[in-house]
């Protein structure tokens, strides 16, 4: 008699090894099925990182805890046993998940910080303890669900990224324009303007990212950092660069002796399109706008396009400029707010995230 493994689980736990994550066979068979099965998936290479349950009844907490990062596949344990293993390696500073389908897998499956619960198999009692149902009871699918949420985060953390070197920049423009007694560079409705094109398609764009080819080889992240870990420093000089070229732009305006009106176009369009530029700077904290490819992201590729068609009508629509404050600009003015606005792309986030 034989019950196969599924074709997929050894190449899953080759991928969890990548990815820094440690797979633990915990089984009520007997120790030769244990053994032969872990070997099979790739989980066991020796006979050294087994334990059975009469072993672990014989051990005491501070000997179990000084083994159990080393052990891979227990067998012959009882739901107590479970438990107590889950326990040790939550107390060993460890995230823990399990897996579970039987009404004695609760007490674990509660217990630990992540509790999956086979839905095709599974009691109501272990789907009810559980955070997690799997409805097609396949290791590999959570693996999946691994790499998923990995992208997710990845994803989040650019859209944060991006919208919080907005608001920073913008916030230092007034305020450094405020204390120096500077006509406002930036109009109520022109901030407003700015932040609906920059937050909106480009922003949301960041959020349909591809995922990195190399997410599961990295390790996890420490669940203690929030989710601006390594980032400040990157968000403190992006948004400093920012406030540099709309103010330079605005008082060089000024100072050759054009009118309120083209200053505020010039430092509110140098604005829009550093945010544009730079967007594409955010799309990965490991690598260059190049090495990424221009046109990997097509969505963001149109949400930027959208944005600057926006721009582009309140500047030379003639019922808008009214309305927003703004002048036509020249040839010349678009090379020199070109010019300025892709310094953001200088900054790479590999400089300021090396340490990540």
């Amino acid at each position: 008699m034989y019950d196969p493994p599924r074709k997929e689980v050894k190449e899953a736990i080759q991928t969890c090894r990548q990815a820094g994550i440690k797979v633990i066979m915990i089984t009520g068979d007997h120790l030769l099925t244990a053994t032969s099965v872990s070997k099979e998936i790739g989980l066991l290479t020796d006979d050294g990182n087994i334990l059975t349950g009469e072993e672990l009844d014989k051990l005491k907490d501070e000997e179990f805890e000084g083994m159990v990062e080393d052990v891979l596949v227990y067998a012959r344990v009882s739901p107590e046993h479970k438990l107590r293993i889950v326990k040790t390696l939550k107390k060993k500073g460890h995230v823990v998940a399990v897996t579970g389908d039987g009404v004695n897998d609760a007490p674990a499956l509660k217990f630990s910080d992540i509790g999956v619960a086979m839905g095709m198999k599974g009691t109501d009692v272990a789907k009810e303890a559980s955070h997690i149902v799997l409805t097609d009871d396949n290791f590999a699918t959570i693996v999946k669900a691994i790499e998923e949420g990995r992208g997710i985060y990845d994803n989040i953390r650019k859209f944060i990224r991006y919208l919080v070197t907005i608001n920073l920049s913008e916030i230092f423009l007034i305020s450094i324009a405020t204390l120096t007694r500077l006509p406002l560079p930036l109009l109520p409705l022109q901030i407003l303007w700015l932040n609906l094109i920059t937050d909106g398609p480009p922003a949301m764009a960041l959020t349909l990212e591809p995922k990195d080819p190399e997410i599961m080889q990295r390790k996890p992240r420490n669940p203690k950092h929030s989710i601006l870990h390594g980032m400040k420093l990157f968000l403190i000089a992006v948004g400093c660069l920012a406030l540099v070229t709309e103010l330079f732009i605005f008082i060089y305006s000024l100072s050759i002796g054009s009118s309120i009106e083209k200053a505020r176009t010039m430092a509110f369009t140098t604005g829009v399109m550093f945010q544009l530029l730079f967007v594409f700077n955010c799309r990965s904290e490991k690598k260059s706008v190049l090495s990424m490819g221009i046109f990997s992201n097509k969505y963001l590729l149109f949400g930027v396009l959208i944005s600057i068609i926006m721009q582009l009508i309140v500047i030379y629509t003639p019922f808008m400029q009214p309305i927003f404050g703004t002048a036509s600009l020249s040839v010349v003015d678009w090379l020199i707010i070109l010019g300025l606005a892709s310094s953001g792309l200088l900054l790479s986030p590999r400089v300021f995230m090396a340490h990540i």
